[in-house]
């Protein structure tokens, strides 16, 4: 019995990068799950067994990580040494600080039975998620700079757009829970 990996990118024979060919991960997962199947090891001796059920579980928790490009990201971030807290309500992105503001006097005002800010709200969900849909692509274009150049510089600029997704997909969903 070799040791396993502790990271997830060589635990799965991975380079690491942000952009996932998502078959190739989907096509190792299933042959190390066939590999450390606990029970292909129910015969085995306790300290193997013992050994498949901790390599099924990074397994499982690897590739739930991995399959996901946010949270691929945020691992990546992590190995690196990047502090990826959840995104305060303190720390408004400067661009948005006139929309929270309106979205905050809208919520405020639904909330005191005033119906016509529904509206308002619809719209401001509308306009935060089209926010979100740039960042995405903003976040895909730097997944691939990153890949390209592996610049710490990058990773840099993929948590601070990765802190403003976090802030945006916050405010929708204030918004939608109190359009529900």
């Amino acid at each position: 019995m070799s040791p396993l990996p502790a990271n997830y990118f060589d635990f799965f024979g991975l380079e690491r990068k942000l952009d996932l060919d998502l078959r190739d991960l989907e096509q190792r997962f299933y042959s190390l799950s066939r590999k450390y199947h606990p029970d292909r090891f129910t015969l085995k001796n306790r300290e193997e067994q013992q050994h498949a059920l901790e390599a099924s579980s990074i397994l499982n928790d690897a590739y739930r990580t991995l399959r996901e490009p946010l949270a691929r990201a945020e691992y990546l971030l992590k190995e690196n040494g990047f502090d990826i807290g959840e995104q305060g309500s303190k720390n408004v992105p400067p661009e948005l600080l006139e929309e929270v503001f309106d979205l905050n006097m809208a919520l405020e005002e639904l909330r005191g039975g005033d119906s016509t800010a529904r509206q308002q709200l619809a719209e401001a969900r509308g306009k935060f998620l089209a926010m979100r849909d740039q960042i995405d692509r903003e976040l895909a274009t730097q997944f691939a700079e990153y890949d390209r150049t592996r610049d710490r510089a990058v990773l840099e600029q993929v948590r601070s757009i990765m802190n403003r997704r976090k802030y945006i997909r916050n405010l929708v969903n204030e918004v939608e829970k109190e359009l529900v």
